[in-house]
C-alpha cells in the first residue's frame, strides 16, 4: 500500500448527493474538489440524487430504483426493474418498511469495486455504513468512513415527537437500518467525524471506541461565502436552511417564533430548502397564516445563496441537534449575524453567545422569538457579531483544511495496514 507522500487514488462513496441542500451532497462536492486541488485523484461513486462535481472529478453513477424521487416518492418498483443484487436488496428493505438506500448502495459499490480493486488506494464512505463496506474490505481495499453524526439521534428525536403509537412504530421500522450502521461502524478500522460532540455521540450510540475516531471539521469557501457590500439587507428578513419535515432541524419552532414575532413587527422568512406539499411544516404554515411571509428556495447555485444571506438581517439555525452545521458556518462566513440554538455541536461551531452568535436553548419557540427580537432591535450587536462570526470561520474552517486533515487520516490508515502486513498480522 502507498504510505508515501505520493498522490492517492481515492474512491469517495456518496449514497445520495443532493447538490445544494443537505450536508452530504455539499460535503462530497467540496471535499472532492479540495482533494483534487491537493493533487489527489478522486472518483465519486454516487447514487441519486447525484452530486454536482468539479470537472476534474469523475462521477460513477450507481443508479438506485429511485424510490424517493421528488416527483413520485415512495413508489413501488415493478418486477421488471429488478436487475441486480442491489435492486433486490433495495426492494426487500423498502417492503420491510426501513430506509433501503444505505444498504443497497453499499452493495452496488461493492459490486462495482470488485472489478477495480487495483484502481484505488483507499475507499472513503460518506455515512452509508452499509454491509457492503465490509465486503469491500475483504477485497483488500482499505475503507475509512465519515460519520457526520449518528442517525440514531434522528431516530430518537423522531420517536420522541411522534404523535401516535402507529407513528412511533412506523418510525422504528424506518430507522431499523441504524442497527446495521452501528455494527458496520464497530468493525471499521478508522472513523472520521466532524466535531467533538459527534464523537461523543458516536461513542455512545454506535459503541465505537475513541481511539478509532478522529475529528476533521467540515469547511466553507470564505471567498465564495463572503459579505456582499453592494446588497442591502432587507429589514425584518430572516433566513434559514432546513429540510422542511425533519424533526431534528427544528423548523416548526422557527415557524412558531415567526408567528409570534409577526404580532408586533413586520418580519418574513426565506427557507433554503424544498417545501413538502401536505407535510407537517406546510400544515403549520397554513394554520399560522404564514403562507405569504415565507419563501422556499431550492435548486439555486451557491452564488444565489450568498445573495440571499446578504439580503437577510439574521440567519437562524433552530435545530434540536446538529453534528456540525454547514448552514451555520456558511451564514457566519457571509458576515450575516447568526441566531443559533445550543443543540448538539452548535456551541462548538458557532462560538460564544454575544460574541460570535446569538444563542438560545433548542425546542422553545417563545425563547427563540425573544432572542430574534432582541437581535433585530440591536443593529450594533448584529454588526459586531456578524464581523466576529466571519473572522471565526476564516481562522478555523476551509475546505482545504478539511482535505488536508482527511488525507492525514487516509495515510494513517494505510500506514497501520502496511505495518500489520509486514508483521504478518491482521486486525
Amino acid at each position: 500500500m502507498d504510505t508515501t507522500d505520493a498522490p492517492l487514488r481515492i474512491a469517495l462513496l456518496a449514497y445520495r448527493g443532493k447538490p445544494h441542500v443537505g450536508g452530504q451532497g455539499v460535503y462530497v462536492r467540496h471535499l472532492a474538489k479540495a482533494l483534487a486541488d491537493l493533487g489527489h485523484r478522486v472518483e465519486v461513486l454516487g447514487g441519486q440524487p447525484y452530486p454536482d462535481l468539479d470537472p476534474r472529478v469523475p462521477l460513477v453513477e450507481l443508479p438506485s430504483l429511485d424510490i424517493y424521487n421528488d416527483h413520485f416518492p415512495m413508489r413501488m418498483p415493478g418486477p421488471w426493474e429488478i436487475k441486480t443484487l442491489g435492486d433486490a436488496v433495495e426492494l426487500g428493505a423498502f417492503c420491510s418498511g426501513t430506509f433501503p438506500e444505505p444498504l443497497a448502495f453499499s452493495v452496488r459499490a461493492a459490486q462495482h469495486l470488485r472489478t477495480r480493486t487495483g484502481h484505488f488506494d483507499i475507499v472513503h464512505d460518506n455515512q452509508s455504513l452499509g454491509w457492503g463496506l465490509l465486503a469491500i474490505e475483504k477485497m483488500g481495499l482499505p475503507v475509512i468512513a465519515t460519520i457526520h453524526h449518528p442517525i440514531t439521534v434522528d431516530r430518537r428525536l423522531e420517536m420522541e415527537h411522534a404523535a401516535t403509537p402507529y407513528q412511533r412504530f412506523a418510525k422504528s421500522r424506518w430507522y431499523a437500518f441504524t442497527k446495521m450502521q452501528t455494527r458496520v461502524a464497530n468493525r471499521l478500522e478508522r472513523i472520521v467525524t466532524v466535531s467533538e460532540n459527534s464523537m461523543a455521540d458516536i461513542e455512545r450510540d454506535h459503541l465505537v471506541s475513541r481511539d478509532r475516531m478522529h475529528v476533521v471539521p467540515v469547511g466553507v469557501d470564505p471567498e465564495l461565502f463572503t459579505p456582499l457590500d453592494h446588497v442591502e439587507r432587507r429589514p425584518g428578513r430572516l433566513i434559514t436552511t432546513a429540510s422542511a419535515d425533519v424533526t431534528m432541524k427544528g423548523l416548526r419552532y422557527l415557524l412558531e417564533a415567526l408567528a409570534k414575532l409577526r404580532t408586533e413587527r413586520d418580519v418574513d422568512l426565506v427557507v433554503i430548502g424544498k417545501a413538502k406539499p401536505g407535510g407537517h411544516s406546510a400544515r403549520i404554515i397554513e394554520e399560522l397564516g404564514l403562507t405569504q411571509h415565507i419563501q422556499f428556495v431550492s435548486g439555486v447555485p451557491d452564488q444565489r445563496i450568498v445573495e440571499l444571506y446578504a439580503e437577510a438581517e439574521l440567519a437562524v439555525v433552530p435545530s434540536l441537534y446538529e453534528g456540525f452545521s454547514l448552514p451555520a458556518i456558511e451564514a457566519m462566513s457571509t458576515g450575516t449575524p447568526l441566531v443559533a440554538t445550543t443543540g448538539g455541536a452548535l456551541p462548538e461551531v458557532a462560538g460564544t453567545d454575544g460574541e460570535t452568535c446569538f444563542s438560545v436553548e433548542p425546542g422553545d419557540a417563545s425563547a427563540l422569538a425573544a432572542r430574534i427580537a432582541d437581535a433585530l432591535d440591536d443593529p450594533d450587536a448584529r454588526a459586531r457579531i456578524g464581523a466576529a462570526g466571519r473572522e471565526r470561520v476564516i481562522h478555523r474552517w476551509s475546505w482545504r483544511h478539511t482535505a488536508v486533515g482527511t488525507v492525514e487520516q487516509y495515510r494513517a490508515l494505510l500506514t497501520d495496514r502496511a505495518a500489520r502486513t509486514s508483521r504478518g498480522t491482521t486486525r
